[in-house]
């Protein structure tokens, strides 16, 4: 099994095809983020047999140029957004060394098994949640379930409200569950600075006999 099969048995079910239906209407007609051959990138990097970790985020960016297909990180060359700067700040203070990604591309987590997947995958410009209930959250379901099913000893970082709901579809019996609020301005001081999740994911990888993540 791989990202690819598995993504293409999606494509071909009613309800994915009415999203793509809504997505050539949207690509062609206004500004949609990540660019379309980007909207998989997290599957593309992050190898289906490499898995380990599963951060889930909400959107994607949706000022221009951010958005790059990965929750959360954006290309180099761009200014780190406010929840890329505090989710930098907590690894700093949990593990006492700074990221290596002070950039904000997380293509190097992404490459160590880390799938950074949003909950919607794409969005129009300057509209956080225009594509909400378009059929992308019933995608991210199945692709969690699949998870769920075909692996064993998955840490599972739930940040935020919309991510933590989505922990109902893993079996804690197998699987490792990190929860916090959303590391943005707006809710990071209420728990997501001092959750430690970078060396408690750390910490659970070696005791299964896996490589830590270089954070």
């Amino acid at each position: 099994m791989n990202w690819q099969d598995i993504i293409k048995k999606e494509q071909n079910q009613e309800y994915f095809k009415k999203l793509e239906e809504f997505l050539d209407s949207e690509y062609s007609t206004k500004t949609i983020y990540p660019k379309r051959e980007n909207i998989f990138k997290a599957f593309e990097l992050t190898k289906y047999e490499d898995l380990k970790v599963v951060i889930i985020g909400q959107d994607p960016y949706h000022n221009p140029n951010q958005a790059q297909g990965l929750a959360f990180s954006t290309p180099k060359d761009i200014k780190n957004p406010p929840s890329v700067v505090n989710i930098f700040k907590e690894i700093l203070n949990d593990i006492g060394e700074s990221s290596v990604n002070l950039d904000g591309d997380l293509t190097s987590w992404a490459k160590q098994g880390v799938l950074l997947i949003n909950t919607i995958l794409t969005v129009e410009e300057n509209k956080p949640k225009s594509h909400h209930k378009k059929g992308w959250e019933m995608f991210t379901k199945h692709i969690l379930t699949i998870i769920n099913e075909q692996f064993k000893d998955i840490i599972f970082i739930l940040w935020g409200t919309p991510a933590i709901k989505m922990g109902k579809l893993i079996d804690e019996s197998k699987h490792h569950i990190l929860t916090a609020p959303h590391p943005s301005p707006l809710s990071s001081y209420r728990g997501f600075f001092g959750c430690k999740h970078f060396s408690k994911t750390n910490e659970i990888l070696k005791r299964v006999g896996k490589k830590e993540i270089v954070w």
